[in-house]
């Protein structure tokens, strides 16, 4: 028998460091990945993200591609090297097989479209942590493994 006012732990919500370089775009995918899980930290460029991810110990990051000084994909790796987190997200706006085929072979682990982010980044965001690979769908269509 529990004791009196003893309560259920809440399953711990998964941290992560977003990184997006338009202001607007930022505050969208916080408000979208919020509800699900902890926004620790969000920033508007590679190193700064890198930087993040050391200081917050975050579970993962999700990264715009193209940023101001370092890329996504460059953060990404050097995140996945020094081992700052579990996984690694990127956003992109356009399906670029190479890019897709270069993070993968990084060890990202998903990678969205923005368009598809409403539907797909929280279950991105899962996958990745579970190890697994995950493309959205307009990835999937456009740059088949």
């Amino acid at each position: 028998m529990e004791s009196p006012g003893a309560a259920e732990k809440a399953p711990r919500r998964f941290c992560l460091v977003l990184a997006e370089d338009n202001d607007d775009v930022r505050e969208q995918i916080c408000q979208l990945l919020e509800p699900e899980f902890e926004v620790r930290r969000a920033v508007g460029e590679g190193a700064a993200l890198v930087e993040a991810a050391a200081e917050v110990k975050a579970d993962a990051v999700v990264t715009d591609i193209q940023m101001p000084h370092m890329g996504g994909i460059e953060a990404g790796e050097q995140i996945l090297i020094r081992r700052l987190c579990q996984a690694v997200v990127v956003l992109s706006m356009y399906p670029d097989a190479h890019l897709v085929k270069t993070a993968l072979q990084l060890g990202i682990r998903a990678y969205v479209l923005k368009m598809d982010a409403s539907e797909e980044l929280i279950p991105a965001v899962y996958a990745a942590m579970r190890g697994e690979r995950y493309l959205s769908r307009g990835v999937r269509d456009k740059c088949p493994e």
